[in-house]
C-alpha cells in the first residue's frame, strides 16, 4: 500500500508541476500583449516584471515558518488554484491598477507554490533512495511547452489574454485541486551524513544559492525577453515571437527527460558542468544571431544547458541538509527570484543603453561561473541507495 501512495503521490506531485508550467508560460510568453492591454511603457514593463519575483520571494520566506506548522502538502493544495485565478485577473482587467493587482497575486502564490512544490520533490526523492527531481521538473517543462502552444493559438487567433486564460483555468484548477488530495509529504531523514543534517547553516548553502540566481538570471533573461528580443532585434511578428520560449521549454524537456539518468550514473557535478557550459554556447549564440530562426535555434541550445541546473540545485540543497530540507529549500528557492529580479531588468537596462545583443553577454558569464561551484553538488547518486528504490513510512497529505 505504501508503494501505491508513493507512486500515486509522485504522479500527483508531477502533475502540480506541469499546472505550473502552463500557468507560468501563458504569463511571460504573452508579455508583449499585456503590455498592449495595459499600456505598459517599456520603461515601466521592468518594475512590473520585478514586483513578481519579489513578492514570491517574500512568499517563499513565509512558506519556511508556514511549513512548521502546517504539511507542505496543504501549502501547494491552497496556492496551486490562486496561482490560476490570479492568471485569469491579468488577463480580466482593463486598467493599470487592476494589472498591478494580478501580478501582485500572481507573484505570493507562486512564491508559496515554488517552494512547497520542491519541498515535496526534495522529500519524495529522498523517500525513494533515487534521483526523480529532475522528472518532476520535466512536467514542469512539458507544462510550459503546452502554455506556450497556447499562447501562440492565442496570438494567432487575435483572442484577448482573457479568453486565452479562461479555458486553462477551468480545467486545470479543478483538477489540480482533486489531485493535491494524494500528495505525499515524506519524513525527514534520520542518518545525517557528517552533522550537517541539522542546523542550517547559510555558509554551506551559499555556493547553492550563487548558482540558484544565476540559473535563473539566464532563466528569466529567456522567459522574459526572448519574445522582444525577437520582435525588437531580430524583427520577427508576434506569432513567431512566442516560439522561442516553446522551443526552449521543448529541450529543458528533453534535457529534464534524460538528466536523472546522467546523474545516477555519472554525478550530479559532471551533468551541472556540461549543462553551464553549454547554456554559455547558447547565449553566445543568441547575442550574433542575425535572423529569428537562429535565435529561435539559440534558445533551443540554452534550453538543454539550463535544464539539468535549478533541480539539481534544489536536490543538492536537500542532500546537504536530511532533517531540514524544507528550510534549505525555502531558502534556497529565494534565489530563484532574486535571478529574476536582478536578470529581467538588468539585460532591459542594459539594452537600453547599450544593446540587447551585448545584454546578453552577462547571463553568458554567470551560467559559466557555475562550473567552478559543481563541486558543492557532490558525488554520484549512489549516496541514495545504489539507485534502489527504499520507501519509508509515509504521511498522505
Amino acid at each position: 500500500m505504501t508503494d501505491v501512495r508513493l507512486r500515486r503521490g509522485r504522479a500527483s506531485l508531477a502533475f502540480s508541476f506541469f499546472v505550473q508550467g502552463v500557468a507560468f508560460a501563458l504569463l511571460v510568453t504573452r508579455i508583449p500583449g499585456i503590455q498592449d492591454r495595459y499600456g505598459i511603457s517599456d520603461g515601466l514593463l521592468p518594475l512590473f516584471l520585478a514586483a513578481v519575483p519579489i513578492l514570491a520571494g517574500v512568499a517563499s520566506v513565509a512558506t519556511e515558518k508556514v511549513v512548521t506548522r502546517v504539511a507542505p502538502s496543504r501549502v501547494l493544495r491552497w496556492s496551486q488554484p490562486v496561482v490560476l485565478l490570479a492568471l485569469l485577473g491579468v488577463g480580466a482587467g482593463d486598467a493599470l491598477w487592476m494589472a498591478a493587482v494580478a501580478l501582485g497575486a500572481f507573484g505570493l502564490s507562486v512564491g508559496a507554490l515554488d517552494a512547497s512544490m520542491n519541498m515535496l520533490g526534495v522529500s519524495l526523492q529522498r523517500t525513494y533512495g533515487r534521483s526523480i527531481m529532475l522528472g518532476f521538473h520535466a512536467a514542469y517543462s512539458l507544462g510550459g511547452i503546452a502554455g506556450a502552444s497556447l499562447a501562440w493559438v492565442g496570438a494567432h487567433w487575435h483572442l484577448s489574454l482573457f479568453w486565452s486564460y479562461l479555458p486553462v483555468v477551468v480545467v486545470l484548477a479543478p483538477l489540480a485541486f482533486l489531485g493535491s488530495r494524494r500528495y505525499v509529504d515524506g519524513e525527514p531523514a534520520q542518518d545525517a551524513a557528517a552533522g550537517k543534517g541539522g542546523a542550517l547553516s547559510f555558509r554551506l548553502l551559499l555556493p547553492l544559492c550563487l548558482v540558484m540566481t544565476f540559473a535563473y538570471i539566464g532563466d528569466s533573461t529567456v522567459s522574459n525577453w526572448s519574445a522582444k528580443y525577437l520582435q525588437d532585434v531580430l524583427g520577427s511578428s508576434e506569432e513567431a515571437a512566442t516560439v522561442p520560449y516553446n522551443a526552449y521549454m521543448v529541450t529543458t524537456l528533453l534535457g529534464r527527460a534524460v538528466g536523472d539518468f546522467g546523474v545516477r550514473h555519472f554525478g550530479a557535478s559532471v551533468v551541472v558542468r556540461a549543462g553551464a557550459v553549454l547554456a554559455a554556447c547558447g547565449f553566445a549564440l543568441v547575442a550574433v544571431a542575425q535572423s529569428a530562426w537562429v535565435g529561435i535555434a539559440a534558445f533551443t541550445v540554452l534550453g538543454l544547458g539550463l535544464s539539468v541546473i535549478v533541480p539539481q540545485t534544489f536536490a543538492a540543497a536537500g542532500r546537504l541538509f536530511p532533517e531540514n530540507s524544507d528550510a534549505a529549500v525555502a531558502r534556497l528557492n529565494v534565489f530563484n527570484y532574486v535571478g529574476f529580479l536582478v536578470g529581467s531588468p538588468l539585460v532591459g537596462a542594459l539594452g537600453d543603453a547599450w544593446s540587447y545583443r551585448g545584454a546578453m553577454v552577462v547571463p553568458m558569464v554567470l551560467v559559466l561561473v557555475t562550473v567552478v561551484y559543481a563541486t558543492s553538488f557532490g558525488a554520484r547518486e549512489a549516496r541514495y541507495g545504489g539507485g534502489h528504490e527504499r520507501p519509508r513510512t509515509v504521511d498522505v497529505g
